[in-house]
């Protein structure tokens, strides 16, 4: 059976390493083999063991302390991600030959290297943060031509008042958001460019998101489904299609929302 692999990107803060370390204990609960890279060569610490880390090649302090560079935080993060580019065959010597392997690979929390654009650590406190990170999420989808997977992470520290609120966010409708955020917008220029935007985003349909609270088995097992069914985890093996997969996709997630509303 090939490798299979799930690349953990985000802006920083957005969970990433929490999401690994909370995955890695689900499939071991499920008796799934799950290994863990880390590709953040800025990293401090981390919940969870690894079978390679990028800081053992190079890591930013050490490019930012370097004289003859005179990079910052973000230079030297982009120099870090170029070396490792040029020096990938240190990746394949820690990765091995072993079957069977499925891996997460830990990503830096900088959307640049691999969107070419900047967003925002907070992306769901306004319509104008949501929409630049659909934007994101689709140069993303673009750029690395892979199957992908949003999700919508720390839904467990939300209040059940804001998880009710987030339902409208995971599978957009971006005219009504538009509609609802429009007195905020008072240049009409501007409202027309984000209205062009968020016709662009609402005609290809493509992202959508998918919530994750590692408090709760089900959302976890939700999220691993679809990943699963994405790269087609166990292609070998019957395969069933993620149960929210429905007709009504305003449905899609209303078995997690109410399971969690009647607590």
């Amino acid at each position: 059976m090939p490798r299979y692999a799930q690349l953990v990107m985000g802006p920083a803060g957005s969970g990433k390493s929490t999401y690994c370390a909370t995955m890695v204990q689900h499939c071991e609960a499920l008796n799934r083999s799950v290994q863990v890279v880390n590709l953040d060569p800025a990293a401090e610490h981390f919940n969870y063991s690894v079978m390679a880390d990028i800081r053992e090649l190079i890591e930013v302090d050490d490019v930012m302390e370097d004289d003859s560079l005179r990079f910052g935080p973000n230079g030297g993060l982009v120099f870090c991600m170029e070396y490792f580019a040029n020096n990938f065959d240190w990746l394949e010597s820690c990765l091995g030959h072993v079957e069977d392997d499925y891996i997460l690979f830990d990503c830096p929390g900088k959307s640049l290297l691999f969107t070419g654009s900047h967003s925002s650590s907070s992306l769901f406190s306004s319509l104008l943060q949501f929409i630049s990170g659909i934007l994101a999420a689709l140069s993303a989808m673009i750029s690395l031509e892979i199957p992908q997977v949003n999700i919508m992470t720390k839904m467990d520290l939300l209040s059940k008042k804001a998880k009710k609120e987030i339902e409208k966010f995971l599978d957009p409708d971006m005219y009504s958001l538009l509609d609802d955020s429009a007195s905020g917008l008072r240049s009409k220029k501007f409202k027309k460019l984000t209205k062009a935007i968020c016709g662009l985003i609402d005609d290809y349909s493509m992202v959508r998101f998918l919530p994750y609270d590692q408090s709760d088995e089900e959302s976890m097992n939700i999220v691993l489904q679809h990943i699963d069914f994405a790269i087609q985890y166990g292609e070998d093996l019957e395969f069933k299609e993620p149960k929210e997969h429905e007709d009504d996709s305003s449905a899609m997630f209303d078995e997690y929302f109410q399971g969690r509303q009647n607590e």
